[in-house]
């Protein structure tokens, strides 16, 4: 490895001048074919003397430089003593090896030390081969001083054989290392595996915490709501604290004033229920609320434990009896008298629409008036006589609670007639109710229900007289049919709920309500059929002209229209009517006939011998009818429905 220190290019192949620092000749004598030493430096063009690089074969020589030593006693050099004549040995290198870079310094006693004599007595012959072909393996051989064969040891100097050693040590050192970095890239691959696992578990613990995080948020926004929460119920609580105790009735409460000993626990206990029973009355007038509702019945059923005391005193004192027995009696019959005319005054302040008998099915101009139910008449919204709508609604709804005093004073929108007639009713209704079952629980066993239901009438004579006058009043002018159709319904629903309630008591006021609703329906019937007769006399009875029958229009009357409005509402609120039993299928009948002549004799009148347009004007007419009454159910719409598919078949056959 020495020889790389000499390793440069050569210009011209001119051997370098003898060595200026004195050194020795070397007495190994110059070969011209062989006499390079046993590496070959090749200078390729364009690289520099840093680049160029030592090999055992060269594509610029042409020759094989093999030295070979002779040896004895094992030894790879001879030791020999220096001539003073001999050739320096860097001379000879230059010339087989070129001339020394400049950037090279000359060798250093302290690191290489001089050559010995016996490195350079070499005989080097490569038996006439060049090195390329020695390389190659020509088959040349090399015969050396001696007539054994040489081995590269041989032509090995004492410094290659160390430096050889040195890398076969240093060899040995980067195969340990390279085991040892090996180890150290698993190692680290393990780690590297590792760290991605903390990395995966990092990265998910940071999702986790954010997750964390954002529950807690939320449990904040939550604490602080309930925190809210709870200060508005604290104050809640604090405003709603008496009314609660004045409405709540406690298991104890109950249980003492009803299996207790009379004592004066029992006394006070018994005030306090009465206490709390009249502000039950009081408070539904003023704001009915569902607490009431709820503890009103409990509250009933405690204060007729009272009754055991007038069955005593029954018992006992007859005559005190029925002396506080009527007292009782005046008292409600006046108190019931007094209020339901205070109620009958505020709905009078309601304003109603006016149906009068501009409002016939035959009249051609329906006046549009509404007034208060008092009689004075004022201008209002329009109205429409004929059609149902919405009105039916007050059949369908669930609330069965009457308006209030205050509230019929202070509305200002303008109603029909069954608006006030059920307010009035419900609120009788209910009244009457309350008032049998007190009777009847109170007062028995000691009276017999038939006296029971003397005293009731006598409470309830002069309200049951005023809802009766109040009922006249509605109807009495009215001519809205449908309106009067409505009360029948509403009091027949009275009926039913009475009947539900088991208070037979009231059915005289039922029944002389309905004595007065029929007849009026009756009259209103009986006004529009003799509307449309007027009409249809009035009608000529000559034959038209031939102008007047080819101006003339087969669309639908206007009777017709009305009419079939009628008669939709009419079986809208007779759905449930199961046969021909009440008076207005007859008379529904009658208007029906009376429609189908003015039809006929319109359409004569119009059309005169034009059969054709005659039966297309009925057609017409026919069908508008059963196309206004197709929605409605029920077996009396049922048979409506078909009478005028028939009407509308023949006109369509005959034609």
């Amino acid at each position: 490895m020495w020889l790389d220190r000499f390793a440069g290019p050569h210009p011209g192949n001119t051997p370098s001048p003898p060595n200026s620092q004195g050194r020795t000749q070397s007495p190994l004598p110059r070969r011209t074919s062989s006499a390079r030493g046993p590496y070959l430096t090749s200078q390729r063009p364009g690289l520099s003397p840093r680049g160029s690089s030592l090999s055992l074969a060269s594509n610029d020589s042409s020759s094989s430089l093999l030295g070979a030593s002779k040896r004895s006693n094992g030894s790879a050099l001879k030791q020999s003593t220096t001539a003073d004549n001999a050739p320096d040995p860097e001379t000879i290198l230059a010339s087989i090896l070129g001339p020394l870079p400049d950037n090279i310094a000359p060798l250093e006693e302290d690191r290489a030390g001089r050559i010995a004599e016996d490195d350079l007595e070499l005989d080097f012959d490569f038996g006439g081969l060049s090195l390329r072909e020695l390389a190659e393996g020509g088959g040349g051989r090399v015969v050396a001083d001696t007539d054994r064969p040489q081995t590269v040891e041989d032509c090995r100097s004492p410094r290659a054989n160390a430096a050889l050693s040195s890398c076969t040590h240093r060899f040995d050192i980067v195969e340990r290392d390279k085991a040892k970095f090996e180890d150290l890239h698993r190692s680290i691959r393990a780690c590297d595996d590792i760290l991605s696992s903390v990395e995966s578990n990092l990265t998910s613990f940071r999702n986790d915490l954010a997750a964390v995080s954002a529950d807690i948020e939320s449990l904040q926004a939550r604490s602080t709501a309930l925190n809210v929460r709870l200060e508005n119920r604290k104050a809640v609580e604090k405003a709603l604290a008496p009314v609660v105790e004045e409405l709540s009735v406690s298991p104890t409460f109950v249980s003492k004033i009803s299996e207790g000993h009379i004592d004066e626990a029992w006394v006070k206990t018994l005030a306090d229920l009465d206490k709390r029973a009249v502000a039950q009355k009081k408070t539904p007038q003023q704001t009915p609320s569902k607490a009431l509702a709820d503890v009103g019945p409990l509250l009933e059923k405690l204060v007729l434990k009272f009754k055991d005391l007038f069955t005593f005193l029954h018992r006992h004192q007859p005559v005190l009896a029925g002396e506080i027995c009527q007292a009782y009696l005046n008292t409600m019959r006046w108190y019931y008298l007094n209020q339901f005319t205070r109620y009958q005054k505020a709905l009078e302040k309601l304003k109603l629409h006016i149906l009068d008998k501009n409002d016939v099915l035959g009249h051609e101009d329906t006046s549009r008036r509404t007034t208060v139910l008092s009689g004075s008449k004022i201008a209002g919204a329009p109205h429409d006589a004929f059609n149902l709508g919405r009105r039916i609604d007050v059949l369908k709804t669930t609330n069965q609670l009457a308006i209030s005093s205050y509230l019929a004073e202070e509305d200002q929108s303008t109603h029909y007639l069954e608006v006030p007639f059920r307010h009035f009713n419900i609120a009788l209704i209910d009244n009457a109710t309350a008032e049998y079952t007190f009777l009847a629980a109170f007062f028995s066993p000691s009276l017999s229900f038939a006296a029971i239901s003397r005293h009731f009438n006598y409470i309830f004579d002069p309200a049951f007289a005023l809802g009766q006058a109040v009922t006249r009043q509605l109807v009495a002018e009215t001519y809205d049919g449908l309106g009067v159709l409505l009360c029948v319904r509403l009091n027949q629903r009275s009926a039913f709920e009475l009947q539900r309630r088991r208070v037979p008591a009231a059915d005289g006021y039922i029944n002389g309500t309905s004595m007065t609703l029929w007849p009026r329906l009756q009259g209103i019937m009986d006004a529009h059929c003799e509307s449309v007769r007027a009409l249809t006399a009035a009608l000529p009875t000559r034959a038209p002209s031939a102008a007047t029958v080819k101006t003339a229009s087969a669309a639908p009357h206007v009777v017709t229209q009305r009419f079939g409005q009628l008669l939709h509402g009419v079986l809208a609120l007779s759905a449930d009517v199961g046969g021909d039993d009440e008076p207005v299928v007859a008379s529904l009948r009658r208007l029906r006939n009376e429609v189908e002549a003015f039809l006929t004799k319109a359409s004569q009148a119009s059309f005169g011998a034009d059969k054709r347009k005659r039966e297309r004007f009925l057609y017409n007419n026919y069908s508008l009818v059963l196309t206004i009454i197709s929605d409605v159910s029920g077996k009396l719409a049922d048979e409506e429905q078909e009478y005028f598919e028939a009407l509308k078949t023949s006109v369509q056959e005959a034609g």
